[in-house]
């Protein structure tokens, strides 16, 4: 199961700079003017997560296998965007098949590296994104519903339910509110889900501050990490040119080189934590000889869509899910060990897993 993350904002704000340390590649060219991000790259990133290291240890795992989320590097929008200015409606379209947004904002003042806009303020560049991306989205409405008018004649279930939930984002966008901020039903989540309104997508705004407010940001980052409190988003303060360094270096010198800058960790690390926290992912683990493995779900997902993740005739032939928690794994030393404490549980269909459970599953083939 994948998720992606698209990375957007402004041209000359760092999304690719920041890119190219998320997947330690130059895969994205990192250049002083608008558009030099023709295409999305795409790369996949590690989910960094200790647990993992810690059962492999106990396990003797031959292999770690850690769970991966992939960011896109999207083009940089510029005002106009949503009426096609610059590369907008291509861009657009690249933002419609990720699954969150992390929308990087200039918090850095720098004279060599210009502004599109001409001045430095993150808030307004992120008001900016948002308002091309709502005009797109206004605009992609009115003509599905125009084009569901014949559907709607006849009495077709889904295109009714599909008009009623283009109405109701339709009147939050045309009150200036993105689409997110609609209430949506349990039974609507999957037809909503499907309309992929550029607005309906969590976002996460990223800080990109100088090197030297990289431990504690800066005022820019602390206005958005106000805007970011007030519409219930998430935020989080990095310096792309550090993060970029750190990529070059192997991981003993990356540690050292944290601790003189006064980093208790990667913001890379801290940026993919709280994407995988944005879209309410959890971890659970298959803990063998052969490897140790994280598994990405959503929160709420019951046992047999889990082992549906690894493969589908897992979910179609369950029967049972194995299943220890992750602190008596560790606690008393392993399988076995938890198993002779009482501590193995089986769970049938309806157990919901939990984030760290170290799971073994039974199925019919």
């Amino acid at each position: 199961m994948g998720f992606k993350m698209g990375i957007v904002g402004l041209p000359n704000v760092g999304k690719s700079t920041l890119f190219n340390a998320l997947t330690r590649t130059a895969a994205a060219q990192a250049a002083n003017f608008p558009f030099c991000t023709i295409e999305p790259n795409v790369g996949e990133v590690a989910v960094p997560d200790a647990r993992l290291d810690k059962l492999a240890a106990i396990a003797g795992s031959k292999q770690i296998i850690p769970t991966r989320m992939t960011f896109v590097d999207i083009a940089g929008l510029v005002k106009g965007a949503s009426k096609g200015e610059g590369l907008g409606n291509q861009f657009l379209a690249n933002i419609r098949e990720v699954d969150a947004i992390a929308h990087v904002l200039r918090c850095f003042e720098d004279g060599d590296v210009t502004h599109v806009e001409g001045r430095v303020d993150p808030v307004a560049d992120a008001e900016v994104i948002e308002t091309e991306l709502m005009l797109a989205d206004l605009d992609s409405i009115e003509k599905r519903r125009a084009g569901l008018v014949r559907k709607l004649k006849g009495g077709d279930k889904e295109a009714v339910q599909a008009d009623r939930l283009l109405a109701l984002a339709q009147a939050v966008l045309e009150e200036g509110k993105p689409a997110r901020t609609v209430e949506i039903d349990d039974d609507d989540l999957k037809a909503w889900k499907m309309l992929q309104l550029l607005t309906s997508k969590p976002v996460l705004y990223v800080c990109n501050v100088e090197e030297s407010n990289a431990a504690e940001g800066n005022a820019h980052s602390a206005a958005v990490a106000e805007m970011a409190a007030a519409e219930g988003a998430g935020s989080v303060v990095i310096s792309a040119q550090i993060e970029e360094e750190i990529s070059q270096l192997d991981p003993e010198e990356a540690f050292v080189f944290l601790e003189e800058m006064g980093l208790e960790e990667a913001g890379l690390d801290r940026l993919i934590k709280a994407g995988y926290e944005l879209l309410h992912l959890e971890t659970y683990f298959t803990v063998g000889p052969k490897e140790a493995r994280a598994w990405t779900i959503p929160s709420g997902t019951p046992a047999p869509k889990a082992a549906g993740v690894i493969h589908g005739d897992f979910e179609k032939g369950f029967i049972r899910a194995e299943t220890i928690a992750y602190e008596d794994f560790v606690t008393l030393g392993g399988e076995q060990k938890a198993k002779d404490a009482g501590k193995m549980r089986a769970e049938g269909k309806g157990y919901v897993v939990k984030d760290g459970d170290v799971l073994h599953f039974l199925f019919n083939t």
